[in-house]
C-alpha cells in the first residue's frame, strides 16, 4: 500500500513538473501572438484616454505585481487541476482568449499616449524592471487589457478547481484586482481597458466551461 501511494504522488509530482513546463512554453509561445499585432499593424492605433486616467500617478513599484505576481499565478494554477487532460483543457481556453484579443487589437488597435512611458530607467530598481517590460512591449495591445482578461479567467479557474469557497473567492478575486490596479499604475492601460479585460475573460471560461461540461 506504501509502495502504492508513494507511485501515485510520484506521478502527480511527475503530472505537476510537465504541466508547468508546458505553461512555461505556452506563455512564451503565446507572446509571439501577442507581439504580431504591434509588428503589423492594419489600422492607425487611437488613444482613449480621459481626464480620469491621467489623474492616476505613476507609480513604478506597482511592475513587481504586473509582472511579478502575474506570471507566478499563472504557473501556479497547474497545481490545482487533477490531470493533464484538464491541464489541456484549461490550456485551450487560454488559447481561445487570446485569438479574442489579437482579433480585437488587430481591428481596434488602441495606444498609450507617449508621455506616460517619460520616466527616467535609471531612478530606481522598479523603474528599470518596467523599462525591461517596456523593451519588449509596444505602446499599443491596450484594449482590452490582456493582463486583466488573463488574470479573470486565471481567478476562475483557480476558483472552480480549488473547491469554489469564500476563501478561494477572496484569495482569487484579490489576484485579480491587484493586477487591474498594477495596469493603470504602470500607465499601461486606461480605465475602459480593465471592464473590457474583465469580461473577454470570462467569455473564455464560459467557453472552456462549456467544452468541460460535455467533454472532461
Amino acid at each position: 500500500d506504501n509502495y502504492k501511494l508513494s507511485q501515485v504522488l510520484l506521478m502527480q509530482i511527475f503530472d505537476s513538473i510537465v504541466g508547468m513546463t508546458l505553461a512555461v512554453i505556452l506563455i512564451v509561445g503565446g507572446y509571439q501572438f501577442y507581439f504580431l499585432p504591434q509588428r503589423k499593424k492594419i489600422l492607425a492605433p487611437r488613444e482613449l484616454g480621459t481626464k480620469f486616467d491621467e489623474m492616476i500617478p505613476f507609480q513604478p513599484r506597482w511592475v513587481w505585481v504586473y509582472s511579478g505576481l502575474y506570471y507566478p499565478i499563472i504557473i501556479f494554477i497547474v497545481l490545482t487541476m487533477n490531470s493533464l487532460k484538464q491541464f489541456a483543457y484549461t490550456a485551450f481556453s487560454y488559447i481561445i482568449l487570446l485569438g479574442l484579443q489579437i482579433i480585437i487589437f488587430m481591428l481596434f488597435p488602441v495606444k498609450t499616449p507617449k508621455h506616460w512611458r517619460n520616466y527616467d530607467p535609471l531612478e530606481s530598481k522598479s523603474t528599470r524592471f518596467l523599462s525591461f517590460v517596456h523593451h519588449f512591449d509596444d505602446t499599443t495591445n491596450c484594449f482590452p487589457s490582456m493582463h486583466v482578461s488573463v488574470a479573470t479567467l486565471t481567478s476562475l479557474h483557480i476558483y472552480t478547481n480549488c473547491g469554489q469557497g469564500l476563501f478561494v473567492a477572496i484569495l482569487a478575486s484579490l489576484f485579480s484586482i491587484l493586477i487591474a490596479i498594477s495596469t493603470l499604475f504602470t500607465k499601461q492601460h486606461y480605465i475602459i481597458d480593465i471592464p473590457a479585460g474583465v469580461i473577454l475573460g470570462y467569455i473564455s471560461f464560459k467557453i472552456f466551461i462549456t467544452l468541460a461540461n460535455n467533454f472532461i
